[in-house]
């Protein structure tokens, strides 16, 4: 039997952002009691906002019947609020199994200060990547997951369509991919110092080459998706990555779609396809993920950073877009009594 580690049994306060409605957010102190036997405790370094899916659910844009397929791992409370709600924290296990215990892990916890999970939900961060630039290893593993779907071939010329945060980690795998020249798109000129740190061509929606044997699409505006569809060489793929919540999109589908035999396909980012599901589970997903992390490269992805305490301000200002964001950075301290 593995060991245990505990340095106390009794109840401590930690303190986690909630959505109170839609458009307010605050700050509630909560409290934990002493891990299981099976779980750890997590003290938070580090948590991401995740700008698309996070502006989505502060705004109260989460159709209802995606209540259940939209929740996160340790969500509490329910759409449209009040819910706790976030995937992206790395801490510093504090109690729990003597292999853990010390370690800096990767959590798809909302944003806390302090957590209980169960010791099989955290994934070490390898020695190689920094704690502050492990909190893209979900976008990363949504990226991981794209390009499955997607199947590039050494050579191909591809696009993406959109430089958000899944986009740009996605352009970011894809441009150390062999033979693989790929471009950015994006309305945003500010995209092109991102593009070039993480090795990737860019250009204006206007401005993008065509003949594209693969397009991601990752705007989530109608657009996007039509110009993507306008890059492809015939018999080519758009991957939809955009999750457009509770929004209709029209597609152009009456021009040349059937002539040029085209292929829009919609990729999933929480659900494995069946055929990658039955032999990558989520900690190889993860361990992936944070494998690939270790390109310093990818710190371009993070555009802001700023403290705990601050969160319901932030997120208001990333909802309204006052505040542009690729994946925006929270940082804890260590206010909570233990």
């Amino acid at each position: 039997m593995t060991p245990t580690i505990r340095t106390s049994t009794t109840p401590r306060t930690a303190h986690a952002f909630w959505l109170d409605a839609p458009g307010r957010g605050t700050v509630r102190e909560v409290e934990l009691p002493a891990p299981g036997p099976d779980e750890v405790l997590v003290r938070a370094l580090y948590s991401g906002v995740s700008r698309g899916t996070e502006t989505l659910v502060f705004q109260g844009r989460v159709p209802e019947n995606q209540y259940a397929a939209m929740r996160a791992p340790f969500q509490e409370g329910d759409f449209p609020g009040p819910v706790k709600y976030g995937y992206l924290s790395v801490g510093v296990v504090e109690e729990g199994p003597a292999e853990l215990t010390g370690r800096t892990v990767f959590c798809l916890h909302p944003h806390q200060t302090r957590y209980i999970v169960p010791a099989a939900a955290v994934t070490p961060v390898p020695a190689s990547v920094p704690a502050a630039r492990a909190v893209l290893a979900g976008t990363v593993e949504t990226a991981v997951n794209a390009l499955w779907d997607a199947a590039p071939l050494i050579g191909d010329r591809i696009s993406v369509v959109g430089g958000g945060m899944v986009g740009c980690s996605v352009a970011a795998l894809l441009a150390r991919f062999p033979g693989v020249r790929v471009q950015l798109v994006d309305a945003d000129p500010a995209r092109a110092a991102v593009a070039a740190a993480l090795g990737a061509d860019f250009a204006a929606p206007a401005d993008a080459e065509g003949e594209r044997d693969l397009v991601v699409h990752a705007s989530a505006t109608e657009a996007g998706l039509a110009r993507s569809l306008e890059l492809l060489r015939p018999e080519g793929t758009v991957v939809e990555l955009s999750w457009y919540g509770d929004r209709r999109v029209a597609l152009p589908l009456g021009e040349a779609f059937h002539s040029r035999r085209l292929t829009l396909r919609g990729s999933q980012v929480g659900t494995v396809s069946p055929a990658r599901a039955a032999t990558r589970g989520y900690a190889d997903r993860m361990a992936l993920a944070l494998d690939l992390l270790a390109d310093p490269a990818l710190d371009a992805l993070v555009s802001g950073e700023s403290d705990f305490t601050e969160l319901p301000v932030v997120l208001a200002e990333i909802a309204s877009g006052e505040l542009p964001a690729l994946c925006h950075r929270v940082r804890y301290g260590d206010p909570d009594p233990s």
